[in-house]
């Protein structure tokens, strides 16, 4: 089911015994559109301490309650490996997490999939995104929502408020995150367009990304503000079901190609 990234930021993290902390961000694959780690303040157990979780470690959700549970104990987690999530998460940090907890990474598997079940250079996740930051491994973290060290990570605590922009102008910025629960990838980014279209929200399918501008903190999409206005309508309220999906993406589906800009 698709849950919004603002709803589970906050949901309590539960070791076998007892309370760990609490989500505070996300950090998603900008290529996959999929969340690889959970951030995880600590709070009152370890005062001014973070620790990343991937979603793999969980092993209940409960979102009535709102936490989620991880087969771990409290000492285990006290033991990890002290990770700044200030800093660049690299890919040796993110080994040795998994190496201490005895996880299998997710690039293990053989292959590298991208979200909705969709494998890279289809055309509908990857390159013809726009989303490959170059060498954003030697920026910073702040104003431009990637975890140096790591070149597709992402947070969405930063890229939360990135303007949106379609092939004719602005149509507002990123407010929320939609995410599927089962595989922790990101369906939609839900953009907020008061500015343009009062009191009104979209859903933007990674699809319709040209390309993002990191360091300006910008998103270019590859539709007419119009053809944005007269996708399917949703409002927060609407539930973003799969008969939903199914009409959201045959919509853009059926869209004429656009000139080149």
């Amino acid at each position: 089911m698709l849950r919004h990234a603002s709803v589970i930021e906050g949901y309590g993290i539960n070791a076998t015994d007892g309370p760990i902390g609490t989500i505070v961000d996300f950090l998603f694959d900008d290529i996959t559109w999929l969340v690889r780690w959970l951030v995880v303040d600590t709070g009152a157990f370890l005062p001014g301490r973070k620790v990343l979780l991937p979603p793999s470690a969980l092993s209940h959700v409960n979102h009535m309650g709102g936490e989620l549970a991880v087969s771990i104990t409290k000492q285990t987690v006290k033991d990890s490996p002290d990770i700044r999530t200030d800093q660049p998460v690299s890919r040796v940090m993110e080994t040795n997490l998994y190496d201490f907890y005895g996880w299998s990474p997710y690039w293990s598997t053989g292959f590298y999939m991208g979200g909705y079940g969709y494998p890279l250079g289809t055309g509908f996740l990857g390159a013809g995104l726009g989303f490959h930051a170059g060498n954003v491994n030697d920026r910073k973290i702040s104003g431009e929502g990637v975890v140096q060290g790591d070149r597709h990570l992402r947070s969405i605590t930063e890229v939360t408020g990135y303007h949106i922009h379609a092939r004719d102008g602005e149509i507002g910025h990123v407010a929320d995150f939609l995410m599927e629960d089962g595989d922790w990838s990101v369906h939609y980014l839900v953009v907020d367009t008061k500015n343009w279209w009062p009191a009104k929200k979209v859903l933007i399918s990674p699809r319709s990304i040209k390309r993002t501008d990191w360091s300006s903190r910008m998103v270019y999409l590859d539709v007419l503000r119009q053809q944005v206005k007269d996708s399917p309508a949703y409002d927060g309220t609407v539930a973003v079901d799969r008969a939903y999906e199914y009409a959201f993406h045959g919509y853009y589906d059926r869209l004429p190609v656009a000139e080149p800009a």
